[in-house]
């Protein structure tokens, strides 16, 4: 081949299409019953768009490991979109996530997931027990240590020593728990088929933790997974489960839609820092410090090419730079990833495939692997071109990132 394939090429490389109601665990789905009937939904979850609020993720978890059906309505983050007003008549606060139950509406995920307890029982302990009151209490420790090192900017070596010892002591306490736990878990559950899972203790953690992994290796250079091998064991049985894998950010849209919605992220400059952020905004990623989970890369290829193809006439209305070379230059990059041969289009816009490698979201666009993939891909053909315009992703909102242009009325 010598030609940058057509979209109708691109077109032929075919994926199973994903069952969204009953099948694994997925961003798009407005509606999961495994295996029930529609008929007997009684819970809608109410949870934001993009998939970045950890609150709501933490109480899909809880539905998806539980299995209750429920239905999903998606609402905007103030830090990237305007809330629906809609919403706001029925939850005047505007909080995420928000849970409807036979008309009564419930906001606060902790209070939810009490509220969803008395009605379908517990996932491993309760999550008002006494069994999780200290587990519940380090949770918030190891957050407020990760807020002060992240979140707020040292002048001096010791201070910043001070503040990243105080979470290496917090989060050493999760690591010497798990390190006692003969099944790798926190508070383990057990499925309807055997299985030892996750139970609301380990899910209270996820989220955050998820998160604390992405940022302290971009802004401080500091890999969580290396230094603490049963946390590391511990996400990597998380990452085993399609029920997770289906809610997971990567390290990519973790570092930059957090600074807005933390109200900033302070960089420490050292070697590894420099290494690992530049790994992540390439869209080279870090592997199994990411994601330590074998995978079909072809498999993965072929849904990021559906996934810009389902929405290439809005991605190429969106992209502010070049529009008329972005077009070539994105089957350029597609045709990369799917064959892996290097054709540069006559007029290649840099810049414009940039802006779109810099806004893929996981989990809401495609799976991490699949977003790896692409931005690879974006990258290697970025690469060949002169780039005199820069990109730069805001810090203190994410309105490149409103909905609007993507979604029907």
């Amino acid at each position: 081949m010598n030609e940058i394939l057509t979209w109708d090429d691109l077109n032929k490389f075919e994926v199973e299409d994903l069952d969204r109601i009953n099948g694994i665990n997925n961003s798009y789905a407005n509606l999961r019953l495994f295996g029930n009937n529609e008929n007997d939904v009684i819970v809608t979850l109410y949870r934001d768009r993009h998939s970045w609020c950890p609150y709501c993720q933490k109480l899909w978890l809880w539905l998806e490991f539980k299995r209750i059906p429920y239905r999903v309505k998606k609402i905007n983050m103030f830090c990237y979109g305007q809330k629906e007003s809609w919403f706001l008549n029925k939850v005047r606060s505007g909080k995420l996530p928000a849970i409807e139950f036979k008309g009564q509406f419930i906001t606060e995920s902790d209070n939810i997931i009490a509220f969803l307890e008395n009605a379908f029982g517990a996932l491993g302990s309760f999550i008002t027990s006494n069994k999780l009151i200290k587990i519940r209490e380090l949770e918030r420790e190891i957050f407020r240590s990760w807020c002060n090192w992240l979140c707020r900017e040292s002048f001096n070596f010791i201070d910043n020593s001070l503040r990243k010892n105080r979470f290496k002591d917090s989060i050493s306490k999760l690591d010497e728990i798990l390190s006692r736990s003969n099944s790798g878990f926190i508070d383990p559950s057990v499925s309807n088929t055997g299985d030892i899972e996750p139970g609301v203790g380990d899910i209270i953690f996820i989220p955050y933790m998820e998160r604390m992994n992405a940022s302290l290796i971009y802004f401080k250079g500091f890999n969580i997974r290396s230094n603490y091998r049963h946390v590391d064991n511990w996400l990597t049985l998380f990452e085993g489960n399609s029920a997770y894998r289906g809610t997971q950010g990567d390290f990519h849209t973790h570092s930059h839609d957090l600074p807005p919605q933390m109200g900033g992220c302070y960089k420490e400059i050292n070697e590894q820092q420099i290494t690992f952020s530049k790994l992540i905004d390439t869209g080279e990623g870090l592997g199994k410090y990411e994601l330590n989970k074998n995978y079909d890369s072809k498999y993965f290829a072929k849904i990021a090419l559906k996934r810009v193809i389902k929405h290439k006439d809005n991605l190429l209305k969106v992209n502010p730079f070049n529009k008329e070379s972005f077009e070539e230059s994105l089957r350029s990059a597609l045709t990369h990833m799917i064959t892996g041969e290097v054709l540069i289009p006559k007029k290649l816009s840099g810049i414009s495939l940039r802006y779109l490698k810099n806004r893929i979201s996981v989990p809401r666009d495609m799976p991490i692997i699949s977003a790896r993939l692409l931005r690879q891909s974006l990258n290697k053909i970025e690469s060949f071109s002169d780039i005199n315009e820069i990109d730069k992703i805001p810090l203190r909102h994410r309105y490149d990132q409103d909905p609007i242009n993507f979604i029907s009325s």
